[in-house]
């Protein structure tokens, strides 16, 4: 049984959702629509060429946009994507926490040596965020897990897929491989974000957004991005307010579902991302 105050009601609204932008407008409208982060993308070390010819984020922004971003905001945490860790990082990082970072992503690690020395520069001054997105991060999941000061572990589909070889990033989410990370994460006590959300009624999208609601609370997770797709295709009066509170209450709706729904939407997801490859 669950009631208006019971975690499962409550899991949409306590749910952390995180727009990358360097946008000020939009930042400000994320902002006001409930959006928990707000901040942009300056990874570009090695992204193209291993994302050659795919849809995906290659960012073209810039430390000097973080000011700007930081002064349309007054609640939402000032969010940075790093590089990968290399020996300009702390120049980086340095900059990125001066202009008021609280949240701060390491992608592409492979060691948790890389995880570690990342922690280290930071010091305690953010909340660390590590994008788990490569073969050998996964393999050594729990020595990577193991390093004090992570704040939060999210699972990056897209480079994922392509390290693992698959067509669908729809795939990585519904598969045995996702589901053993979620569980190494909850092991000890760390914080699980997974890939992004779309618009609830978007169904332009080769997989309807509530298969992938419903993967959340299967897995435990509790943050996301805004998926690029969120803002496209937009239909005539649409308001980001009210989109972000969609979203909220289908999240909500997914976690009051039994463990055997959960699994027949992951089944139902796992199906149809094999259709896609």
């Amino acid at each position: 049984m669950t009631g208006h105050g019971s975690p499962a009601a409550r899991f949409g609204d306590e749910f952390r959702l995180t727009l990358i932008t360097n946008n000020p407008v939009l930042a400000a409208e994320a902002e006001a629509a409930g959006v928990d982060r707000v901040g942009v993308d300056l990874e570009r070390m090695g992204k193209a060429e291993r994302q050659a010819e795919e849809d995906t984020r290659l960012s073209e922004h810039r430390l000097d946009d973080l000011p700007v971003i930081a002064r349309s905001l007054a609640r939402a945490d000032l969010f940075v994507r790093l590089n990968p860790l290399n020996p300009g990082t702390p120049l980086e990082m340095e900059t990125s926490l001066r202009f008021g970072a609280k949240v701060l992503m390491l992608p592409f690690f492979r060691t948790a040596n890389e995880v570690d020395r990342f922690v280290r520069l930071a010091d305690g001054r953010a909340h660390i965020v590590i994008l788990l997105e490569t073969a050998p991060a996964a393999l050594r999941i729990r020595e990577v897990l193991a390093v004090p000061g992570i704040g939060e572990v999210m699972l990056g589909l897209n480079d994922l897929r392509l390290q693992f070889g698959v067509r669908s990033h729809f795939e990585v989410l519904a598969s045995p491989l996702t589901d053993m990370l979620a569980g190494e994460a909850h092991r000890v006590g760390v914080p699980l974000a997974v890939g992004g959300v779309a618009r609830v009624d978007d169904l332009s999208l080769p997989i309807p957004p509530d298969l992938v609601y419903a993967q959340f609370p299967r897995l435990g997770a509790t943050g996301a991005w805004l998926a690029r797709s969120f803002f496209r295709g937009a239909p005539p009066g649409w308001e980001f307010g009210p989109a972000v509170r969609a979203v909220r209450q289908r999240l909500s709706h997914w976690a009051k579902a039994s463990p055997a729904e959960l699994e027949c939407a992951r089944e139902d997801l796992a199906q149809q991302a094999r259709q896609i490859g």
